[in-house]
């Protein structure tokens, strides 16, 4: 199970464009879920510190499609430098893994 599955993270500033996002990367068998949820961010930005609120999504995903899952996120992203996070999955529940397994792309 070691590095076999992955957590792809980005932020958005609207939901629609958050659930958008979502359901391109789901319907293109690059992640098994999607989970929107709505965040307040501090960050510096050109230099000043900004603050704002944001929709972060987080994929749960195959480690073998983090790199075109990352490409598809930043091809249709409108931020300049989109965050896009990854966190390999260490462990879990085995039926829940088999499943991300399944719901993507071979």
């Amino acid at each position: 199970m070691t590095n076999q599955y992955a957590i792809v993270t980005t932020t958005t500033d609207s939901e629609d464009k958050a659930r958008a996002l979502a359901a391109g990367v789901v319907d293109g068998g690059l992640a098994a879920c999607a989970q929107l949820y709505p965040i307040a961010s501090v960050y510096r930005w050109e230099g000043k510190v900004e603050s704002g609120r944001e929709w972060r999504l987080d994929f749960k995903t195959r480690t073998a499609l983090v790199d075109e899952l990352t490409a598809f996120v930043v091809a249709r992203h409108d931020y300049d430098t989109p965050e896009v996070v990854v966190v390999p999955v260490t462990g879990g529940h085995t039926a829940y893994l088999d499943w991300v397994a399944e719901e993507t792309r071979a």
